[in-house]
């Protein structure tokens, strides 16, 4: 396993970004290990919803977590506002930086990750096999 810093800069698209990065890496993917930062705001899905919601900001991403394959990513995040609101859920495209997003990517040689479609959850899940 290898492990990278990286810092994206201000009116960066945290979802794009993350998918782009982890396509620089064997195999195509990576983990989100964590990441801090801020946002101007946030596009989440929140759990059992099937649409995304739009947090204004100026926010702050108090954690971020989930994997990055050539087929979809599955990031978690949570964000906090000037007040200490929290929201969290799935992060999708519109996530704007504000001034900095501190993520650490988990390279992961010898493994290919994909999503497939499982019949028992209806969603793509992660498909984790060793490379040839």
């Amino acid at each position: 396993m290898s492990l990278r810093p990286i810092r994206l800069c201000p009116g960066a698209d945290l979802r794009t970004a993350i998918q782009a990065l982890a396509a620089e890496s064997v195999g195509g993917s990576a983990f989100v290990v964590a990441g801090i930062g801020s946002l101007t705001a946030a596009q989440l899905r929140f759990g059992g919803k099937a649409q995304g919601t739009l947090v204004s900001g100026p926010l702050e991403i108090v954690s971020l977590s989930g994997t990055a394959t050539p087929d979809g990513a599955h990031l978690h995040m949570a964000v906090s506002d000037a007040q200490g609101r929290v929201w969290g859920g799935h992060v999708l495209a519109g996530c704007e930086v504000r001034t900095t997003a501190e993520l650490l990517l988990a390279d992961l040689p010898g493994w290919r990750l994909g999503r497939e479609h499982d019949p028992a959850t209806g969603y793509a899940e992660l498909r984790v096999r060793p490379t040839d």
